[in-house]
């Protein structure tokens, strides 16, 4: 049999950073659908895509033309908004075949400092972009556990991730990079990450994950790795201190490890950078 056997799959947010990139991982090997949201945009031409303006249109009309066996969020955008959508694609979820995978993020956790967080750990978070996605997480914690993935996702990097972009901008303007000396996290890129979901997805799995480098390092430590790759350019540092003690913000697996092949250490995710 085929891998996917040509499951349906669409994609919530399809054109954004994420989205696209998990579309262009999955898109030979399943019929993969996705979302964008702007008419000037070249997804307007691929019949694969579907317009959605998540504060105007209704999902349903979306999920009733692709009829998905697998939904995968990456939605941005108004978070009241969000949660609408959700709700409308729970209410699918719950009278269809089919399953959601939700991405979620490390700020889940972002109340709890002293130590790194795993699947299982409380959420509880200080900040409304944490308890946006916590609000989304507990409405997916009440539908059956083969029906839903939540992915915890890190800080992600990529060559043409929204965070190396505004950091060669930065530095072609000789502009400060902020770093935080005090902040101990985990890391990810594009690639990684959709490895790792496309392997969810073919292996059926459900559950929480936690995606992202299986070992911790000090986030001025990581983008001065990262500035190295820059060459000749001098880029300035403006270190932010919001507290006087080192704080975590990582998500790491303890009860659903994923096979070594889709492990990776922060250092893997520095060799993939190169910035122009």
């Amino acid at each position: 049999m085929l891998e996917g056997d040509r499951k349906r799959i669409l994609i919530l947010g399809g054109s954004g950073f994420l989205g696209n990139a998990i579309y262009k991982e999955l898109c030979n090997y399943y019929n993969t659908f996705g979302t964008f949201n702007n008419t000037k945009h070249p997804f307007e031409k691929n019949q694969q895509f579907f317009e959605y303006n998540i504060e105007e249109d209704d999902i349903f009309d979306i999920l009733e033309a692709v009829k998905p066996h697998i939904v995968i969020s990456a939605l941005r955008g108004n978070f009241a908004a969000q949660i609408i959508a959700h709700q409308h694609v729970i209410e699918y979820l719950n009278k269809n075949d089919c399953r959601l995978y939700f991405l979620s993020s490390a700020n889940v956790f972002d109340n709890y400092s002293k130590f790194p967080s795993y699947e299982n750990d409380k959420t509880l978070s200080d900040s409304i972009y944490g308890r946006l996605k916590i609000k989304i997480e507990n409405m997916l914690l009440r539908v059956p556990k083969n029906k839903m993935g939540i992915l915890r996702i890190p800080m992600v990097f990529g060559n043409s991730s929204p965070r190396i972009k505004e950091m060669k901008n930065l530095i072609l303007n000789n502009e400060p990079i902020e770093v935080f000396p005090n902040l101990i996290l985990n890391v990810t890129n594009d690639d990684k990450l959709t490895q790792q979901i496309h392997y969810l997805i073919n292996r059926n799995k459900t559950g929480i994950y936690h995606l992202g480098s299986s070992d911790l390092v000090h986030h001025e430590e990581f983008i001065k790795e990262v500035l190295e790759r820059v060459g000749n350019f001098n880029a300035l540092i403006k270190r932010v201190y919001t507290t006087n003690e080192d704080r975590y913000l990582a998500v790491l697996p303890k009860s659903n490890k994923l096979p070594k092949n889709l492990q990776f250490s922060y250092q893997d995710i520095i060799e993939h950078h190169v910035i122009n």
